[in-house]
């Protein structure tokens, strides 16, 4: 298969709740939404909160460090436009505000990756106007 025949990855769509986080990801920012009445943070994006009920909120520019939550390797089966990447990573990544976030551990082997270790949020550029939160290790972060 050549590669204008091979399937690419899905792209999020922003909608009118998740819009915030998407356009900070594009500006290589980790952006989480944040009540305005009682100032709690959550993610993914919603339209209330799940602690007071407000519909009122703002998003915060989170520090994009956090720490591996629970992961999985992924053999498949799969979807075909991920086949050719299996096996693959997928983490939860707990943020060092609360909120977790599922995504991929980059530049690290399966046999690396264990529960509790320190991550950054990286981006990954996957079209001119979509940018993809992944996380690596941590700077000074042992490695297996």
């Amino acid at each position: 298969m050549s590669d204008d025949q091979r399937p690419t990855i899905p792209i999020p769509v922003p909608n009118f709740d998740n819009a915030g986080f998407w356009e900070g990801c594009r500006q290589h920012e980790l952006r989480i939404q944040r009540c305005t009445a009682c100032g709690a943070v959550r993610h993914p994006p919603r339209p209330m909160c799940p602690h007071c009920n407000s519909v009122d909120s703002d998003w915060m520019r989170a520090s994009g460090r956090g720490s591996v939550f629970s992961f999985t390797i992924v053999h498949g089966p799969t979807l075909p436009v991920f086949q050719a990447r299996a096996p693959y990573n997928v983490v939860v990544v707990q943020l060092d505000e609360g909120p977790y976030i599922v995504s991929n551990l980059v530049d690290c082997s399966a046999e690396q990756i264990r529960i509790g270790m320190a991550v950054d949020v990286v981006f990954e550029d996957v079209s001119e106007d979509t940018s993809l939160p992944k996380f690596r290790l941590a700077a000074g972060e042992p490695v297996r």
